[in-house]
């Protein structure tokens, strides 16, 4: 598998906006338009969209679904969706409605039966998202952190028939400070299956770091801030898949 550059879409309140270090009341809206900013990710030549309900994951249960469906309508691009999918009920709206993946997050510490209930039914269709914070596991939006390590949970989330994890070092995410290469590289290593890195990547020498560890199990990175914000031009990073 190629290694992916997936731009993000973090929606509240109807807005495409970026959190900082996670936190509901820090965020900056970039687009009054989450689903003009999907078709431009699209346009660009994005292969793959990474599509997070931000009030869902606070609240536990979806709040901007329309927006959502109308981006998986739209573009012509695989749409990864996260934030408040907590139970079968939810995953099979989505992945009914045309998403090509669903993120699980809190579910995966709180309700790992209903995990393995939405992996059987939807194979090769699920990742989790484990956000760590100090490699520590966060849920419920970032706010809790547990006293679970990130790479114990993923190994039994493994059993679970979880296809990729998406790893988020909250501490750096929308902080333009550059990811935290150290933990990410070991949490994939630690894993026999595939890694998604996110969170801090602020330049396109993060990018070529985090490539190089495509012998480490690491088959992608989500990019937020750094594309709204033009550190990072999304063209640019698109054409490190192609090489």
């Amino acid at each position: 598998m190629a290694f992916q550059v997936i731009p993000a879409i973090d929606i509240q309140g109807g807005k495409a906006v970026r959190l900082r270090q996670g936190r509901q009341d820090d965020s900056t809206v970039f687009s009054d338009s989450p689903l003009e900013v999907a078709r431009r990710f699209a346009t660009a030549g994005a292969t793959r969209i990474h599509v997070v309900d931000l009030d869902g994951a606070f609240t536990g249960r979806p709040v901007n679904e329309g927006i959502i469906r109308r981006i998986v309508n739209a573009v012509d691009v695989p749409v990864q969706v996260g934030g408040g999918v907590r139970n079968f009920e939810i995953a099979a709206r989505y992945l009914g409605a045309g998403a090509s993946r669903i993120i699980l997050g809190t579910s995966i510490v709180r309700n790992p039966e209903e995990v393995l209930r939405i992996t059987k039914a939807y194979p090769g269709m699920v990742a989790a998202g484990i956000d760590a914070k100090e490699g520590f596991v966060a849920i419920r939006g970032w706010v809790e952190v547990t006293g679970v390590t990130a790479v114990d949970l993923a190994r039994q989330m493994e059993k679970s028939g979880i296809s990729w994890f998406v790893y988020t070092d909250i501490s750096r995410d929308g902080m333009l400070t550059g990811p935290n290469f150290r933990s990410i590289r070991e949490f994939a290593k630690g894993l026999s299956t595939p890694v998604i890195a996110s969170g801090g990547v602020s330049a396109m020498e993060d990018l070529a770091t985090l490539q190089e560890m495509e012998a480490d199990g690491l088959c992608g990175v989500v990019i937020g801030r750094a594309i709204y914000d033009g550190s990072i031009s999304l063209a640019d990073a698109l054409k490190m898949e192609r090489q």
